[in-house]
């Protein structure tokens, strides 16, 4: 039985063209500026191309020391001894790979945003209800505070609300400049592997960045030992045994330099995952100078971090989106009618404790908002109606005076 290509009865000519549109993915008209891969399974970051040269820093050494350094090695150690030695860095490097991959290729954790319809923009209501992932703003009022509070472990933390994503950002999350997205837990954007370091792709990160700098201290240690046992069977010095093999000089002078950036960075997010904190967290907020409210104890966190489950996508990149939609993802106007007020833009400094004090984790106004009516997010615009008011009257009555002079 064929499929009734004609659309139905009643339907108008607009909705007559949408129906006969062909469907489109979400990835297809996605506004944030990623790259897909593979239509839609695999995200990328825009700056992805940086991808190459990461891997070719990782790889290349690795291929020079598998190919030319462990000939001596195999033969120095007896007994496949030195066959395992350098098999260890080679699956080590193709574990490394697999994690990048992983980074760069997946979903850190995006927040979907609300979108715009031609209602919105003609007479925007959003105060009330909130959408499907609790952070988004429905229709039914007409003007936004540009940010709220909320509780947090006995902390009140305040959030902002995103312009771009029309959405109030949950705590920990942040909106990426370079991939134009609000990503949960947000740490940082990585531009070595080209993608948000967030929620959904943090410990594959973490895991990344301590096995490059073990990777880096396993090739710096075997070409010492080859260097030594060189010395020892021919009874020469270091520059001879250098000279001798000088792909081992150069690995390790390579390998201690990259050292001192991965492994002080392996410390750096360590300490993150003791302290629960993100990146973007430990140079925005002094949490020594403040109660962390995310922090559940070192145990806790480890577990957070390293052992808890990656929580699902919001977002299915390949769902199909109804030809009425294709406007709504590919309009350029944001609202601009309901956040035209001039907030001053500057941050919070206010200690945290659990008995309510407010934490700030979001850049948001000074202006303190009053959410009993629609009017409390515009002081500003209270002050401009009651000078309007004061003003007109008496530039209507000298514009009268001077009508009747002229006459």
């Amino acid at each position: 039985m064929k499929r009734n290509s004609h659309p139905p009865h009643g339907l108008s000519n607009r909705q007559i063209s949408n129906h006969e549109s062909p469907s489109l993915r979400l990835y297809q008209v996605w506004k944030g500026n990623n790259i897909f891969a593979l239509r839609g399974r695999l995200i990328f970051g825009p700056d992805s191309g940086s991808l190459y040269l990461t891997i070719c820093l990782i790889a290349v050494p690795v291929i020079l020391f598998c190919s030319l350094v462990s000939q001596s090695l195999v033969k120095y150690f007896p007994n496949n001894v030195g066959l395992i030695l350098v098999v260890i860095p080679a699956v080590l490097t193709l574990y490394i790979l697999v994690l990048i991959f992983l980074v760069a290729g997946r979903d850190p954790g995006i927040i979907p945003r609300n979108l715009p319809t031609q209602e919105q923009d003609d007479d925007w209501d959003a105060s009330s209800s909130m959408s499907s992932n609790g952070w988004g703003v429905g229709h039914s009022g007409k003007f936004l505070a540009p940010s709220k509070s909320v509780n947090v472990n006995g902390t009140v933390v305040r959030v902002k609300f995103c312009q771009t994503c029309l959405i109030y950002r949950p705590p920990r999350c942040s909106h990426c400049s370079v991939c134009n997205n609000c990503v949960e837990r947000f740490d940082h954007h990585c531009p070595w592997v080209g993608q948000c370091i967030g929620r959904r792709n943090y410990r594959s990160f973490f895991l990344f960045v301590t096995s490059t700098a073990l990777l880096c201290f396993y090739v710096f240690t075997m070409c010492w030992v080859n260097i030594i046992m060189t010395m020892q069977e021919n009874g020469s010095s270091i520059w001879e045994a250098i000279m001798k093999s000088p792909v081992c000089g150069i690995l390790i002078t390579y390998t201690f330099t990259v050292q001192w950036f991965v492994g002080g960075l392996s410390a750096f997010h360590l300490y993150l995952v003791i302290t629960n904190q993100t990146t973007y967290e430990n140079f925005r907020t002094r949490y020594e100078r403040r109660r962390n409210p995310f922090n559940k104890g070192c145990a806790q966190n480890l577990k957070e971090a390293l052992f808890s489950k990656t929580p699902r996508s919001q977002n299915d990149f390949r769902a199909f989106i109804k030809p009425e939609a294709y406007s709504q993802y590919n309009s350029s106007r944001y609202f601009g009618n309901a956040f035209s007020m001039n907030f001053s833009k500057r941050s919070y400094e206010t200690e945290s404790s659990a008995d309510g004090t407010e934490l700030d984790l979001e850049r948001c106004e000074s202006n303190p908002v009053d959410r009993s009516n629609k009017w409390a997010a515009a002081p500003d615009l209270h002050r401009l109606a009651s000078k309007f008011i004061t003003e007109n009257p008496t530039r209507d009555k000298e514009k009268r005076n001077t009508g009747i002079c002229n006459l």
